[in-house]
């Protein structure tokens, strides 16, 4: 077991030793102090897309290193941190103001060869707020790979998680950069598959799923696809993962414009997780635009259930309540580090007397 480490200067990688191995770690890793925000919107990164250098000065070198440098203070220099070989190769820039120079797609874990070209490549994108990112958000990924290799159609190549930017106006949603750090914080150390994308948590206002779609649709086969032995190269195919909420708002007059849903259902495609009480299919069948794009939609069934919410984990936080087992340690952490969804105007009550 890892030594004991003060709460306020535990950080992802102190929390591996709970979480599935990840491929490609550095190994053990210190604790990194507290980072400070201030000037958190300043850093570039490098390009996430290299591979890892092999036989460099690890994560817990780098680390130990800065933190002798700054003694017992709480906060580091962020250009220093953004040196940091950390354990995910996390591709995403932190800089989230919207500089198309800064911008870099993250391929880091996207597999670039089929090893079954029988198959339709495939890539899964799951749009939402997480805020914060919970175990049923990793779950859904899951599940859907299970019913995908079930299928037998598809080759999953990647998974990519994008944060909606802070013009959602969402009750709740905390900042962008910190949604996106937590998706980061979820995938490290629990998935060989899963990424990141900061790209729609950083535009400058609202953007439609449809086009979050497109983006990913321009990065993915920008390039013609994957390639293949003989030399040609394949489309991939993009589909959007969802609970079962968010089919049946499909159908809510008002709330999507219906080219969208053309797009969204016809070109691309959905994986639809149900939840308690939904029933999917009925649904389809209820709406005209939804049945005629029925074989584009995949519905993924809960052999067990889970219906753990970000709302609920908010409101946990707020009382005081534990959510631990809810989400990833190393998301726990960054929530009280950071001193999200804390009611600041909350005082404690005085004791009655006895």
């Amino acid at each position: 077991m890892p030594p004991h480490t003060p709460m306020q200067s535990l950080s992802v990688q102190s929390y591996h030793y709970d979480s599935p191995p990840f491929t490609g770690s550095t190994g053990g890793l210190e604790a990194v102090p507290n980072l400070d925000l201030e000037g958190f919107t300043n850093i570039s990164v490098n390009d996430g897309n290299s591979p890892p250098s092999q036989g460099a000065e690890g994560t817990s070198q780098k680390a130990a290193s800065i933190a002798a440098s700054i003694g017992d203070n709480t906060t580091i220099d962020m250009a220093a941190y953004a040196e940091l070989d950390r354990p995910s190769r996390i591709a995403s820039p932190i800089d989230l103001q919207h500089e198309a120079l800064n911008y870099c797609f993250p391929r880091h874990r996207l597999n670039t060869t089929l090893q079954d070209e029988s198959k339709i490549p495939l890539v899964i994108v799951a749009c939402g707020s997480f805020s914060p990112p919970t175990y049923l958000h990793l779950r859904m990924f899951e599940m859907a790979k299970d019913t995908i290799e079930e299928d037998g159609r598809f080759e999953i190549l990647g998974g990519y998680y994008s944060p909606v930017s802070d013009h959602y106006k969402k009750t709740g949603l905390a900042p962008a950069i910190h949604r996106v750090r937590m998706c980061e914080l979820a995938v490290d150390q629990t998935s060989s598959w899963l990424m990141v994308d900061p790209w729609e948590a950083a535009q400058p206002e609202y953007q439609r799923t449809a086009v979050v779609l497109d983006h990913f649709d321009e990065y993915i086969n920008g390039e013609g696809g994957i390639a293949l032995a003989d030399g040609t190269k394949r489309k991939i195919k993009i589909v959007l993962l969802a609970g079962g909420d968010l089919i049946e708002s499909f159908g809510e007059p008002g709330v999507w414009s219906e080219p969208d849903l053309h797009i969204i259902l016809g070109r691309f495609g959905c994986l639809i997780v149900e939840r308690t009480g939904s029933d999917v299919w009925a649904f389809l069948l209820s709406h005209d635009l939804l049945y005629q794009y029925r074989k584009n939609v995949i519905v993924v069934k809960q052999l067990i259930y889970n219906d753990i919410s970000s709302t609920k984990v908010r409101l946990f936080v707020r009382r005081g309540m534990s959510i631990k087992y809810l989400l990833p340690n190393s998301v726990i952490q960054y929530i009280y580090d950071h001193n999200l969804y804390r009611d600041p105007k909350a005082i404690e009550p005085p004791m009655m007397g006895v």
